[in-house]
């Protein structure tokens, strides 16, 4: 699963990474701020989710016989293999959102909105460098969800 990454070598030339009416260009800095926060990202919520997975397989693997068991322990048990799950669903979609925004970051196409194609804002992103949407079209989306 491991991030698949360019190396520090190939940079991205700021100037091509859109910011919104009213903000200031990016520094490299700023660029080498968002490049380490996506990376450390990546491979922490990867991390997070192989962690999960595992836990996941082991109360998978307990075996389904609850045959003698306390209906509590049973309803215990399908709500922790529950929660596992969801907590295994979110570190997985995390962790792909820090690599889609990494490889957008090295692709150069970083701080365009998938909906729209305006800029997300660099003040958005410097807030939640996995966006991929600008602020109007999240909201819309979420409107409608």
């Amino acid at each position: 699963m491991g991030s698949k990454a360019k190396d520090d070598t190939q940079l991205v030339d700021q100037r091509t990474i859109p910011v919104a009416e009213g903000e200031e260009p990016w520094t490299e800095e700023e660029l080498d701020e968002v490049r380490t926060q996506l990376r450390d990202d990546a491979a922490a919520f990867e991390q997070k989710y192989l962690a999960a997975q595992a836990l996941l397989t082991e109360l998978l693997t307990e075996g389904p016989d609850l045959s003698g068991r306390d209906p509590a322990d049973v309803g215990s048990s399908n709500f922790e293999r529950d929660q596992e799950m969801s907590l295994v669903a979110n570190a997985r979609e995390l962790f792909e959102q820090s690599e889609l925004a990494l490889r957008l970051f090295e692709e150069g196409n970083f701080g365009v909105c998938e909906s729209c194609g305006q800029a997300i804002g660099k003040v958005r992103l410097q807030a939640f460098p996995r966006a991929t949407m600008c602020v109007a079209c999240k909201q819309r989306l979420e409107r409608r969800s």
